[in-house]
Order: structure tokens, then sequence, then C-alpha cells
């Protein structure tokens, strides 16, 4: 039975790649500077604790087609317009003083770290730990035909010299443009340097927590032709990472440097690999292994095992091909580990506070739980309907959040490893989430959500109001031990090592049954699911909102045609009155708040 896709959203391109491009012809549009404005009682967010006021509209230049960027075509066959390569605009926030750390709610223990048992990934000995390494080339004078040109700040460097520092740099991507900000600065519109590419567009980033200082700021960018840049922008030198696609040729859709490395980080690909990396290491033309400990060696044994796997994969029996191990031998070039997790796009991915565990959200609607540090699939939850696009993990680690292409939220619970509540409120698809630690604490939770419908949602809960809906209560017992009993003789059973996954490199053949021993939970009926409403909704754009993130002081978005938006909290009262909300909210627990979804 064929199946159609979830329709495209309702949205026409950015302006620059709605004509023209479409056939390979340069779009006749002049490159124009950012632009700011100060809305004054314009679109506020009123929430129980206040009014979040709009404080800046940071409107970014979105660049022309290159003349030499190839012609837009679009996989879905139910678009209607051309669509260029791009997830829309992503922000990386980063100070190096100390401004805007967010509350601990976890006691991180001395964590094991990935691939610590590995002697091939021992770290090599420096005369000075603290003198970070930088990338080998000099963007601004680069001759590669993969940058077209960078424009910096005449006054960059006084700039630098002048700021606060504890004030907030913003990264942000935008089409085939890559931008650096100083949010902190009168003139924050004037960004320090922008980076143009010639034949690709920049998708995800992510910056280093651990390595950055006053002089030094570690980022990875992904694009949309898989390649990787590792970019400095203190000295603007950057270095090239799997490039022309040597180890995946498939677009980079999201990338996190790993919890606590100075080097390594992972990135999915819309092949469905996960691969991580090492910021320092060459790159080589990757062969997925076929033995142990990385050697060359091969045998029938070794072909048919990796035979099974493959066909596995194809069938969608297997969760975790792991095509190379972290343990491998061989890390003296990248990949450090390559896994494939399906044949679909993964979307999104969060490690756990933890630092531990790995969430990741794929197009064929599935949640993955994994301990990443074991290379192993814990659980796999379905959507309702369609793919998930955006993930989180509450600051505790004992709730997940996902968007997706259903138009819903859901929460689940990593401790019970379950769907605790469907949140309804969006009209399109979801495609960013976020806890907002400064008011979750023990008892409370308050995340955001953020979709193509240009809504920005604000969702309240706590544990006493993710109980189980009066319907359940009414389903006959033989209903229930159909629906949960038997499925949980069958398959909650946690799988070792060996029935978890099944290595490339592995000498014997695996059993067709081995790999349903994985714990796979079914889609929960619409009844038997609490439905949570939004505290706040608010259309707060005219484009879709591609990205969210909490601040100490504010909450901001970013759309898809380079609308940055800063809310101001409110000023007065916020701690009395988030305490005021959160007995509101654990006595409304009982009120029924939190109500059955109807089963139409």
């Amino acid at each position: 039975m064929f199946v159609l896709p979830p329709p495209p959203p309702r949205y026409s391109v950015p302006i620059a790649y709605a004509a023209g491009a479409a056939n390979g012809m340069a779009v006749p549009m002049i490159e124009t500077n950012n632009i700011i404005s100060h809305p004054e009682g314009g679109c506020p967010l009123q929430a129980g604790e206040g009014t979040y006021r709009l404080k800046d509209n940071l409107h970014l230049a979105t660049p022309p087609p290159h003349p030499s960027e190839a012609p837009i075509l679009s996989p879905n066959p139910l678009a209607t317009v051309p669509q260029p390569p791009t997830s829309g605009v992503k922000l990386s926030l980063v100070s190096v003083g100390q401004w805007g750390k967010p509350p601990t709610f976890l006691t991180v223990r001395e964590a094991t770290t990935f691939g610590e048992g590995n002697p091939a990934l021992a770290a090599p000995v420096t005369k000075d730990p603290l003198k970070r390494r930088k990338p080998k080339s000099n963007i601004i004078k680069s001759s590669s035909s993969f940058v077209s040109r960078v424009i910096t700040n005449e006054l960059s460097t006084k700039r630098l010299n002048d700021r606060n520092p504890d004030g907030v740099f913003a990264f942000a991507n935008i089409n085939r443009a890559f931008q650096w900000l100083d949010l902190s600065s009168k003139q924050k519109e004037d960004q320090l340097a922008k980076i143009l590419f010639t034949k690709a567009h920049m998708l995800c980033h992510d910056i280093n927590e651990v390595t950055k200082s006053s002089s030094h700021i570690d980022i990875v960018m992904g694009s949309s032709a898989g390649d990787i840049i590792w970019y400095e922008p203190m000295s603007q030198k950057y270095t090239r990472i799997n490039k022309n696609g040597v180890i995946s040729d498939s677009p980079v859709t999201h990338i996190k440097w790993l919890p606590g490395s100075e080097t390594m980080f992972m990135a999915a690909h819309a092949n469905g690999q996960l691969v991580v990396y090492d910021k320092e290491k060459e790159d080589a033309l990757f062969t997925p292994e076929t033995a142990h400990n990385g050697s060359d060696e091969t045998d029938g044994v070794h072909k048919a095992a990796a035979a099974a796997a493959a066909a596995a994969a194809t069938a969608g029996r297997l969760p975790l091909q792991i095509l190379k191990s972290v343990n491998s031998r061989n890390q003296r070039t990248n990949p450090v580990s390559l896994w494939k997790l399906a044949n679909q796009k993964i979307y999104q991915f969060a490690f756990s506070p933890d630092q531990r565990h790995l969430a990741v959200v794929l197009e064929d609607g599935t949640l993955r739980v994994m301990d990443y540090l074991k290379e192993e699939i814990l659980d796999i939850f379905r959507s309702y309907y369609g793919g998930l696009i955006s993930v989180c993990w509450s600051p505790d680690g004992k709730y997940i959040v996902t968007g997706g292409q259903d138009d819903l939220v859901t929460i689940w619970s990593f401790p019970e490893r379950k769907i605790v509540a469907r949140c309804q409120g969006h009209n399109s698809w979801v495609a960013a989430v976020a806890f907002d630690p400064w008011r979750c604490d023990n008892r409370t939770y308050r995340f955001g959500s953020v979709g193509d419908d240009c809504r920005l949602l604000l969702w309240d809960f706590s544990v006493g109001m993710l109980h189980r809906p009066k319907a359940h209560h009414q389903v006959s017992s033989r209903h229930r031990n159909s629906l949960v009993g038997s499925y949980s003789q069958h398959t909650r059973v946690r799988a070792d090592s060996t029935g978890n996954r099944m290595r490339s490199d592995s000498d014997r053949t695996v059993p067709d049954d081995e790999f349903d021993h994985i714990v796979r939970h079914p889609v929960e009926p619409r009844a038997r699911t609490a439905l949570l409403p939004p505290i706040m909704s608010k259309i707060v754009g005219e484009d879709p909102i591609t990205w969210l993130g909490f601040q100490e002081d504010c909450i901001m978005t970013s759309s898809l045609e380079g609308h940055i938006r800063t809310w101001d909290r409110p000023r007065e009262g916020v701690n009395e009155d988030h305490d005021a909300a959160s007995t509101k909210l654990s006595s409304s627990a009982t009120g029924g708040s939190v109500r059955a979804e109807s089963s139409s």
C-alpha cells in the first residue's frame, strides 16, 4: 500500500530564490545589509509571569544565489515551487565570559568520554595544554572554489578590544552566507564578518563550549554539499573536513560537539548516517570495516556478516549498523566512528544532560534513544504521523520533547520509557523545541516550540499533570492486556550488546529474529494519551520560524528569511510570579487541565 508523504508547508521560498535560480540563471538581486528595528508595543508575549516585550527585530541580509549555483530541484513530488537547500536561519550564541550560564539541575558524575577505552584515541601530550590548535588556512586569502568571498568589518579589531567580555556573540547561517555578530554592541546589525560560499548552503553549526576563550572560538558548520568547515573567527582560519564528500557525500542536517570533547564532533547526514569526526585528523576515503579492529583481512564469513547487516538495514529491521566503531584501532584518519541508522534523513539529535545518552529524530517518524558511549540503541518510539523534526532534553534529563510533521509536540518520559503527553497547538510542522532552564525546577517545566505556522508557543507542565487521562481507566482489562501486556512480554526485553546492534566487523552471521530484540514501542492510541494545551500561542512573523533559544534575560527566535527577534523577559517579580505560577500549575493538575484526546 502506497502512502503519500505529508504535504509540504504552505509557504513560498525566499524571494532571492523564487525565480531564475530554478533554471540555473543568476538572480538579478543586489546584496544588501542587515537591518534592525525596535518595534514599540508590537507582538508582546503574555504569560503567567508577565509580558515579554519585543526589543529587537534584526533582519539578516539574504544573499543572492551564486552565478554558478546548480539549479534547484525539489525531491518532494507535492511541492509546487523550487526549494533552496536550506533549513532556515539557525543561531549559535556564545559568551567568552560568565554571562548567561543556565542553572544546573543534574550533577554530572565523572562520565566516561567517547572512546576512552581505545588507546588509538589517546590525546597526544603537548607542551602547553592550554594552547589551542587552530585551523590551517586563512579564509580571507583562500583561493578555494568552495569559498566565494569574506566580508570583514573595518572596525572589527577595535570593537573586539572595546567590548564587554560578558557580551554575547551570535553566529547565524542564512542560505549560502554565514555571519558573525556581536549582540552586545550598539551596532549589532553590523556583522564582524560574513562568509559567502560558492555552491553550498550552510545548514547547521555549533560552538565548542570547552575550548572557547577571549582569543579562541571553535565552530563547526555543516553544508548542503556534505562538506564541514572548522572555523576559528578570531584568527579567520578554517579547515575543510569531509571534502567533496570523501566520507559521506550527503548534506549535513545537524552538527554538535561531543560533550566535554575538545576535538570531536558528531554530524548527522541526510542519508541516515551519524558520523563522529575529529577536527585535527586528516580525511581518508572511507570504506566500511569488514574485519576486526580495522584490519584489512576479509573472508567469506566477514562478507556474509556485512551482507546480512546491509540487507537488514535495507529492510528496516536493523536499528544501528556500525560501519566503523569508536573501538577500531584504525584512528589515524577520519571518521572516528560511523553509524547507519536508516535510509531516511536524520533531522536532529540531542545529547542528554548526563552526557551519556543521545536522542535522534528521523524522517521515518522514529525517536531513537541511544547509549552512544556503548554504540547501542535502547528504545525506538514512533510519531503519531509523519516524520519527527526536532528534539531536546529537559534540564534534568527526565523528559524528551519532540516536534514533527504531525503538527504535534510530544513529551516522552526517559526513566519510564513511554509517551506521557501530546501537545496540540501548532497548525503546521514543528521546526524547533527548547526548554527554558530559567523557568524549570524540580516540580515544573517550561518549554517552547516554533514552526512553519509562524507561531511561538509556550508550554508548562508538572509531574502531577502528566497522569493517565480518564479514558485510560475506562478501557477494559481485556483490551488493555492485548495492547500493553502482550507487547511487554514480547518486546520489553532489554537486548544485550550483540542482539541490540550489528557490527560490520562481526565474524558471524546474525539471524533475522535477533534484530527484533530491540525495545520498539508501539504508537500510543489517542484516547489513552494525555493532551496538553499551550499557555501562550502567538504568531510572531510572516515567514516560518526555524529556531528558538532561551537566555537568562530574553527569548530569541529566527526565521526562514532571516528575522532574528528578541523579547525581554518581564523585569519585575520574575521569581515571585514563577512561584505563584508553579503553585497554580500544580493545583490545576487535579482540575483536569490535561485531558484525553478525542478518539476521532
